[in-house]
């Protein structure tokens, strides 16, 4: 379904699994699509109510120019009024750990508890974050889906025959250059360190033992400033949902169970 942000423009929103369920709510990272979850949702649909969503610029949403984290947040917030739900449990990888990050600090009253998964409090830096949006604005986004498994899966794991994982390189493909650029200045922009001593939500950080991108370092930077916070580490890299979906699963469930 297509729902309206505040600012009018349209957002790919899916609802699936169990309708009275308490609800789990799922942000993808830079480049894909709410499909990245697929694993997660296979399982615990079983026990949830899931919303998952095609972040601004990806996927079926509307490319939006001048985004900032702040607006991934409030479209986090503006699909959970569209849909009527008051509180639900969120769980976002890399631009949508971030993001979480952001929700847990200014929209804390909407959440039971976040999932930081893959991300830091500040990821790389505003050099490199404005100078590949404007590198794929000008070139497209073919370079960066040549050397992307190197960033989002580690050697141990067989990306090449895994369907899901070739699903997601195949949505980075896809996604709109424009909409993957204004992402990538939103993250040049994004920092939240100096605010983590505000989350009082329940936080479950997950991390990959192999990423180069969001470290193991950074998970632990996060868990010693989030009072309420748990730290997993599991052996995988970028997108550690897909390259360990069961232990993933695992972690997720029993941490949200604990609530």
């Amino acid at each position: 379904m297509m729902i309206n942000n505040r600012q009018g423009h349209r957002l790919a929103v899916q609802v699936q699994g169990l309708k009275n369920a308490p609800v789990l709510m799922f942000s993808n990272s830079l480049g894909t699509d709410h499909g990245m979850w697929q694993a997660q949702v296979a399982v615990l649909a079983t026990h949830y109510q899931i919303v998952t969503y095609d972040t601004r610029g990806h996927g079926e949403s509307e490319v939006i120019a001048h985004t900032t984290l702040q607006n991934l947040a409030e479209d986090a917030v503006d699909i959970l009024d569209a849909l009527n739900i008051s509180k639900a449990h969120f769980c976002g990888i890399s631009m949508g750990g971030i993001t979480a990050l952001a929700l847990a600090i200014n929209h804390a009253e909407r959440f039971h508890s976040i999932t930081v998964a893959n991300s830091a409090a500040k990821i790389g830096t505003a050099e490199a974050w404005n100078s590949r949006a404007v590198g794929v604005e000008q070139h497209g986004l073919a370079e960066i889906v040549k050397t992307t498994h190197t960033r989002w899966f580690s050697e141990h794991f067989d990306y090449a025959h895994d369907v899901l994982a070739q699903k997601t390189i195949q949505s980075l493909a896809m996604t709109p250059s424009q909409g993957y650029a204004n992402a990538c200045r939103a993250l040049a922009d994004a920092d939240v360190r100096d605010q983590l001593n505000q989350i009082q939500i329940p936080t479950l950080i997950i991390a990959g033992q192999y990423d180069p991108v969001t470290t193991v370092k950074d998970a632990e930077f996060m868990h010693q400033i989030i009072q309420n916070s748990q730290l997993e580490i599991l052996a995988a890299s970028h997108l550690s949902n897909i390259e360990q979906p069961q232990v993933f699963n695992q972690a997720l469930s029993k941490f949200i169970q604990s609530i």
